[in-house]
């Protein structure tokens, strides 16, 4: 794969009739089968049969699977509304951008099982970069630690929409919400600790509750990843 000709401003001209189809079109097609029915899904064939194109004629376009993903990640990374600049507020502004990447991840299921196989950045993906390392200039992080905070910002953000995605899932295959789940679970921990076994186990569910809904729970450990994040600066 070779960024400077994947990332290109724009495709190489052809001689002959102009191309009937574009790789943004292209890729558009491919997140919305993905959207719809899974990565596993997204295959030439599928994609070719969705512009009403063969599939071997898709190749000119996109030379294979790899690198169509790597167009779609950038494509769905153009979701982020990102403000002009950082508001001053670090801490506030990358709870910002954090919500964003669960709300795009959100809307595209399969993007954070997609996001290890990357293998290079795009310009949208560039852009919310260089958005994230403008927030963090106030902390005083090097050059490197700052690229590894938003990594590790990003796959907090995608390790949890995952585990969200898993237990919505599981809820409506076995025809319960996820609090009804949960709170199975609790009296199943509760019983097991009764007897002493689990003391740890015990205290810890003594202790009240806090709001379970998806959206408070992530805000609870999005600000505990980020103060760990920058608690040596």
């Amino acid at each position: 794969m070779d960024p400077e000709l994947l990332w290109s401003p724009a495709e190489r001209p052809r001689r002959g009739r102009p191309p009937a189809y574009s790789r943004a079109a292209i890729t558009a097609e491919a997140v919305a089968i993905a959207d719809t029915e899974g990565l596993t899904a997204v295959t030439m064939r599928a994609v070719a049969a969705r512009i009403g194109a063969g599939t071997m004629s898709l190749y000119s376009y996109v030379p294979n699977k790899e690198t169509l993903l790597e167009l779609m990640i950038d494509q769905v990374s153009g979701d982020h509304r990102l403000p002009p600049g950082p508001s001053g507020d670090w801490r506030a502004d990358l709870r910002k951008l954090a919500h964003e990447q669960r709300a795009i991840m959100r809307r595209h299921p399969w993007l954070p099982a997609a996001l290890p196989a990357r293998q290079t950045l795009g310009p949208n993906t560039l852009a919310t970069l260089e958005y994230a390392l403008a927030v963090l200039e106030p902390v005083r992080l090097d050059a490197r630690a700052a690229l590894e905070t938003f990594s590790l910002l990003t796959g907090f953000v995608a390790g949890h929409v995952s585990y969200e995605l898993a237990q919505e899932q599981a809820a409506e295959a076995a025809g319960r919400t996820s609090g009804e789940i949960l709170e199975a679970q609790a009296r199943y921990l509760r019983s097991t600790s009764v007897g002493g076994t689990y003391p740890r186990v015990a205290r810890a569910l003594t202790v009240p509750s806090n709001d379970p809904a998806p959206r408070a729970v992530f805000d609870r450990l999005l600000d505990r990843m980020i103060n760990g994040l920058t608690a040596a600066v």
